[in-house]
């Protein structure tokens, strides 16, 4: 986001809440990456993170009249929070919550003997985290969430949040190569 943002200011924020469309779109073309970003992230599927980048300027449109907040940062906060919410909320939707909790039992003893000793980058093991596992991740490490912001967002406990947290993180460690595979 560093650059966009600044490209919407105040009087671009006011117009936008008076439902000014060039507005509309001017906040659609400076964050569209940042939330698509975030919800592939969390989502991996790019067809997904495409119906979270709608859903997510769907909102903004609907609700930019109630943001009450100063500046672009705040603008910021708030679109990316929108979309944390989206992604997550088509996480908990259908399928995901039954594939998930298998994939999680079926995670730690998936790795092959070829794998054994190989290290894996980053991105690769992240890709390899249960969804909702990779969500706290991202949403903890890299976009500065809380627990219990998270913990609010997902509808769960403070320590879910943390205990899924902690495993994706000796989980990464361990397909790294960094400690012992949990």
């Amino acid at each position: 986001m560093n650059g966009l943002s600044v490209a919407i200011d105040e009087v671009a924020i006011q117009r936008a809440k008076l439902g000014d469309s060039r507005a509309l779109e001017q906040l659609y073309r400076a964050y569209q990456s940042s939330v698509y970003t975030l919800a592939r992230r969390i989502c991996r599927v790019p067809e997904d993170a495409e119906e979270v980048l709608q859903d997510t300027f769907v909102e903004v449109c609907r609700s930019i009249g109630k943001f009450r907040g100063e500046g672009p940062g705040s603008l910021t906060a708030w679109i990316k929070r929108i979309a944390a919410s989206k992604a997550l909320m088509l996480i908990r939707r259908e399928k995901y919550r039954e594939t998930d909790e298998f994939n999680e039992d079926l995670g730690a003893g998936s790795t092959s003997p070829a794998q054994v000793g190989l290290r894996m980058d980053l991105e690769a093991a992240l890709e390899r985290l249960p969804r909702r596992s990779r969500a706290v991740v991202w949403l903890h490490d890299v976009e500065g969430y809380t627990h219990e912001d998270i913990a609010d967002m997902m509808g769960k406990t403070v320590s879910f949040s943390k205990s899924q947290l902690a495993r994706a993180h000796a989980r990464l460690r361990g397909w790294l190569g960094e400690g012992e595979q949990c």
